[in-house]
């Protein structure tokens, strides 16, 4: 009997310990109410017709709309023809950042690539999208 009661009372402190330690402060990513969210002025920008070889930069605008630090952890493309660059900072609530987008038009047809925004926003990720047609 001492035994079982052993086993319950250990399996009991097991649990509890463990929900202690799974709980982490994540003022900065709460989901909550004072959570942040990414909203941008437009999600997809077409270049149009490009020289081969041109310049092809574009600035994705957004705004932090939550009321919580806004913070970019990180920005994927579709390809290593395409080069982000965002912000480290935290974006504060009101406030705006830019997330900066280049392609390489060394290659000539229709191009059509996707930008991944992950963040600490409820409504992370947010795909933006690139694309045009670069000509010789």
């Amino acid at each position: 009997m001492k035994t079982i009661k052993s086993i319950v009372l250990s399996f009991v402190a097991i649990v509890f310990y463990s929900n202690v330690i799974g709980q982490t402060d994540n003022s900065l990513y709460n989901q909550g109410s004072s959570s942040p969210q990414i909203s941008f002025e437009k999600t997809t920008h077409n270049f149009g017709a490009v020289l081969k070889k041109a310049d092809a930069k574009y600035e994705f605008v957004f705004k932090n709309t939550g009321k919580g630090p806004l913070i970019v952890t990180n920005v994927t493309t579709s390809c290593d023809c395409t080069t982000p660059e965002w912000p480290k900072d935290p974006i504060m609530p009101g406030k705006s950042g830019k997330i900066k987008v280049g392609y390489d038009t060394k290659e000539t047809g229709v191009f059509n690539k996707t930008i991944t925004v992950m963040s600490n926003a409820k409504n992370s990720p947010v795909t933006l999208t690139i694309q045009g047609d670069v000509y010789e």
